[in-house]
């Protein structure tokens, strides 16, 4: 196994060699997500000459669910396994524009203290208990009850009051503004009060919630499988009768799944594959551009990362372009802030270009001369492994030896939350991606960047600290004039940018592939998956 590693190590440096001597391609300047070897958003290549004769479907993807409590979940995909299930008050588009789901109608108040939603009437959770203002209340309830420690109770921390004036009417009041709000509630599925009293914490087993589809069996790491919820509310949907999640971490299982129908979708298509399927009789390729950002996360509280000279030579020392041409096969562009160009308050900034002089320099005015050795932790799938691997090539170059360290999805996520303090945080460097599934500018700072969020409660594994950043995300939260919160946000991009509590790596095109007989399966820009329009034509 050591002579194998060995050999891949040579292929990587030498590859990584060629593509640097090559120009690496070439970086998007304006921070967009570029279009090389794909196509514009929403185009898709491929012939329609498959067919199928049953509605059930089968989706591969690259992880395992972690949960399916709504009110828990911070993956993508345990928040896309959740979405067919539960509904919010608010919901997202495919362009992640905010759009009402269970609630027919709002307002906002002047003040932006008061939000009023009128109730979708005639709408009954999979138990056959109806959905109404009171069931709201429980569900507010639970999420911000401090013992229940949900991921989602800091984005309920300023509702002050819950009022239900008639079972069609829930009325939010604030302690204070709080324009991210909305995107919130969005992200805040209904769950049944009977099957919460009845259930407790096993919900994240047995959810039931008022979506388009039900639970049918879940066997954490093989398989989802949710069936029609025969009752739905909204008439004609769904359109299929079962959905088989299966996780299939390896690329070539997945590209072969495809190839042979066992998998009607896969989603991420194997950006190294793209070429090889694209035009196939039966298959289909769909690229949008994306708010998801790849990075690597440095503990800043554990030394050598506490030093910023340390945090910046990293970031000089990889070669981002090379990491865009080798890792995604050109499928993405440059990571030049702390979020995609797609994202709200989106602010670009500038440095880090590959200098591996600059990078050796930093690290011997911090003590470093002849680098350190380091661990580097991720998921377990073929492109997680791959870039890790390619990370490791690069940072061997100015002397950190870096251990990959590659975890099923579940056991990462125990190894990362177990840490109660940031004293007991065992992670140094976690290579991983990020897209704000509330669609908005507080939901990709707060839960990365604010010192409230060190986990378990929320995802800052930098475990970074800046007290203006802090307060900044404060004041832009309180903001209702956007032009004030967009220049709030400029300056926590800047900041952060240049305390590097992260290597800042790419930001993906979102990629799937498909039968061409299956219509309605789409992949939103924050990399979640929706299926309520899923049909098989």
């Amino acid at each position: 196994m050591k002579a194998k590693g060995k050999v891949w190590s040579m292929f990587m440096l030498l590859l990584i060699t060629v593509v640097v001597a090559a120009g690496c391609g070439k970086a998007d300047n304006n921070g967009g997500t570029s279009n090389t070897g794909g196509n514009a958003a929403g185009n898709t290549e491929g012939t329609s000459t498959a067919t199928k004769d049953n509605k059930d479907i089968v989706i591969a993807i690259n992880a395992n669910f972690i949960t399916l409590d709504p009110h828990n979940a911070s993956d993508t995909h345990s928040i896309s396994g959740g979405r067919t299930m539960y509904e919010g008050l608010m919901g997202f588009d495919e362009n992640m524009q905010i759009t009402p789901v269970l609630a027919a109608s709002h307002t906002i108040s002047e003040d932006g203290l008061v939000y009023t939603f009128t109730l979708q009437e005639n709408v009954k959770f999979h138990d056959g208990t109806d959905f109404n203002a009171e069931a709201v209340k429980v569900n507010i309830a639970r999420i911000q009850d401090e013992k229940n420690n949900l991921r989602l109770r800091k984005s309920f921390a300023k509702v002050a009051k819950v009022e239900t004036p008639d079972a069609k009417t829930v009325v939010f009041t604030l302690s204070e503004p709080y324009n991210a709000f909305l995107n919130k509630v969005a992200m805040a599925g209904m769950i049944s009060p009977k099957a919460l009293q009845e259930s407790g914490a096993d919900i994240a087993k047995k959810p039931v919630g008022t979506g388009p589809f039900k639970l049918k069996e879940w066997v954490q790491g093989d398989r989802l499988v949710v069936v029609k919820n025969e009752n739905y509310w909204q008439q004609g949907l769904p359109k299929v009768d079962s959905v088989t999640f299966k996780p299939v971490p390896e690329n070539g299982s997945r590209i072969a799944m495809l190839k042979t129908g066992e998998a009607d979708f896969i989603y991420p298509m194997p950006t190294e594959q793209v070429s090889e399927v694209e035009g196939q009789e039966g298959i289909a390729i769909e690229t949008i551009d994306s708010t998801i950002v790849r990075y690597v996360t440095l503990n800043t509280m554990k030394k050598p990362y506490d030093d910023v000279k340390v945090r910046q030579a990293i970031n000089y020392a990889i070669n981002k372009e090379a990491y865009i041409k080798v890792v995604k096969s050109g499928l993405g562009a440059k990571l030049d802030s702390t979020m995609s160009s797609k994202t709200q308050y989106y602010s670009q900034q500038t440095g880090y270009d590959y200098d591996v002089a600059k990078a050796k320099a930093l690290l011997a005015e911090a003590g470093y001369p002849d680098g350190f050795e380091a661990e580097i932790w991720g998921e377990n799938d073929s492109e997680t492994i791959k870039g890790m691997q390619f990370i490791q090539q690069q940072l061997a170059l100015v002397g950190i030896k870096l251990e990959v360290k590659s975890m099923e999805g579940g056991t990462l996520s125990d190894q990362i939350n177990s840490a109660k303090t940031p004293e007991e945080a065992k992670i140094q460097m976690w290579y991983v991606s990020w897209s704000p599934s509330s669609g908005d500018a507080d939901g990709a700072t707060r839960g990365l960047f604010s010192s409230e969020m060190f986990p378990p409660a929320g995802s800052n594994t930098a475990y970074y600290k800046n007290d203006n950043v802090d307060k900044w995300i404060a004041d832009a939260n309180k903001s209702i004039d956007p032009e004030e919160a967009k220049g709030i946000y400029a300056n926590i991009q800047k900041t952060i940018w240049e305390e590097a509590p992260w290597a800042f790596m790419g930001v993906d095109q979102i990629i799937s592939g498909k039968r061409t007989y299956l219509e309605g399966v789409k992949v939103y820009p924050d990399g979640s998956i929706n299926i309520l329009n899923a049909e098989v034509k």
